[in-house]
């Protein structure tokens, strides 16, 4: 008896044991915690101590010479050493075509030091891969251009002037032909190979762009006056950006643009821009559900908001975005609107797992608008947007509206909490089509209603 007695409390033991091991495999982790798990996961890269001054290669800071040549220069002494921090002391240095970054390198740019970069756009050729609006193509290079390279950094207290105004901002008004081919190449599945803009299209190159490249910080420099979107991180990862001011007033002038990338941290920006501040991308349409290399683990704090809107995701986001954190930000100004979840019937993927929290607005024409309906356009591919949870989040007003969320009737967006939001003036409060599981706690629109007057 005493055996089987003995064989009894132990068959309890594991059963419970199996019990608790399955609560706590089942077990959710708090947002914190998932947030916490990211940032271990981004490390900036080791700044190289070999110092090469870029005005041993010829550069002159005097406004007139083309430094382009001495900077080609010093990245090959660089490549040829393994790696080293070029530095750039203060002056004008006007860049008449692509810097090319290698590997292992840092440029520096101190404080006095500003890049203009030259506007005859065939100083931009030949053709280099890159991306346009969420569709791969081969186009003029980006301003500053790394490709398939590692530990790598901008750094510094400079400027960094894209002479956008004066050069390729122009093409804006000429663009729609070649921007509506590179679509169609999209849709058909074109050999990439084959995609060849330039010399005779007008796809305005961007800024920043780090395309297939592991370990990037970009801290300090300021990045005014763009051509196209201001700094853009493609099938990136590991990526640090902070302390970086924002003066790009130009058409579509986002300031980060984070697509098929992961392990990002933005923090203590101070944004100033026509377009997007954040602009969370993943592929447009066809292409990016066939490439589906989610954008995730990006983590957006400390920052200060100004320009057209403060968090986005998407339009083009067709192979997904998650895990995206936003906290403990500011406004340094005027948005059109807080945070913006955008999609279509064209695009597909999802929208999920995304955490709002601490973060405050002034006047907003909307404050959190989330849509599958993005320019009334689309069909056949809904975007599935779940998990949303906007905590803690405030705004001064809202001329339009403040929380608003249209879904897709075959595909509500749902699971979406607002836990003490407060918008203290707005003219349409709430507006919900196609959506369920929509929590509220702690939500006040308008003035708060207090203690109800009695009977006089």
């Amino acid at each position: 008896m005493k055996f089987y007695k003995a064989a009894f409390l132990f068959a309890i033991a594991v059963f419970n044991c199996l019990i608790a091991c399955q609560s706590d495999a089942k077990k959710e982790l708090s947002r914190e915690e998932k947030r916490d798990a990211i940032l271990k996961q981004i490390n900036a890269p080791t700044i190289s101590t070999t110092i090469l001054e870029i005005t041993a290669f010829g550069a002159k800071g005097d406004s007139v010479t083309n430094n382009k040549p001495a900077f080609d220069k010093a990245m090959q002494a660089s490549k040829a050493q393994g790696g080293a921090r070029i530095v750039v002391a203060p002056g004008i240095y006007i860049v008449n075509g692509p810097i090319h970054l290698v590997s292992n390198t840092t440029i520096e740019l101190q404080k006095g030091a500003k890049l203009i970069f030259g506007t005859n756009a065939k100083d931009y050729l030949p053709v280099v891969p890159t991306s346009w609006e969420g569709t791969f193509i081969q186009n003029y290079s980006p301003l500053i251009y790394a490709y398939q390279v590692e530990n790598v950094a901008i750094i510094g207290e400079g400027i960094i002037d894209g002479n956008g105004k004066e050069g390729f901002s122009k093409w804006y008004d000429l663009q729609k032909p070649s921007q509506q081919l590179s679509r169609k190449m999209n849709h058909e599945d074109t050999p990439i190979k084959e995609r060849v803009f330039g010399e005779g299209h007008y796809l305005r190159p961007h800024l920043i762009q780090f395309f297939d490249c592991k370990n990037i910080l970009i801290e300090g420099v300021t990045i005014a006056n763009s051509p196209f979107w201001s700094v853009h991180f493609l099938k990136s990862e590991n990526i640090t950006a902070r302390k970086v001011k924002f003066n790009a007033f130009n058409k579509n002038n986002d300031g980060f643009d984070p697509e098929y990338s992961k392990n990002i941290l933005i923090e203590d920006v101070d944004f100033n821009n026509a377009d997007d501040n954040v602009a969370i991308k993943a592929g447009r349409d066809h292409e990016g559900r066939k490439t589906a290399v989610p954008s995730e683990n990006i983590i957006i704090r400390n920052c200060r908001f100004k320009g057209l809107h403060g968090v986005v995701i998407g339009s083009e986001m067709s192979a997904g975005v998650q895990n995206v954190f936003v906290e403990n930000c500011t406004y340094g100004g005027y948005c059109k609107r807080g945070i913006y979840l955008k999609s279509n019937p064209d695009r597909g993927g999802f929208i999920k797992d995304i955490y709002v929290n601490n973060v405050t607005f002034g006047a907003v024409e909307d404050g959190v608008f989330i849509t599958s309906y993005y320019h009334g356009e689309g069909k056949g591919f809904a975007t599935d947007i779940h998990n949303i949870f906007i905590n803690d989040v405030k705004f001064k007003s809202a001329s339009h509206a403040g929380l608003v969320i249209q879904g897709y009737p075959d595909k509500k967006v749902n699971n979406v909490h607002f836990t003490k939001v407060k918008i203290d003036s707005c003219a349409t409060g709430v507006s919900f089509t196609n959506a369920e599981n929509v929590v509220f706690n702690d939500v006040v629109i308008g003035k708060e209603v207090k203690i109800p007057s009695a009977v006089k």
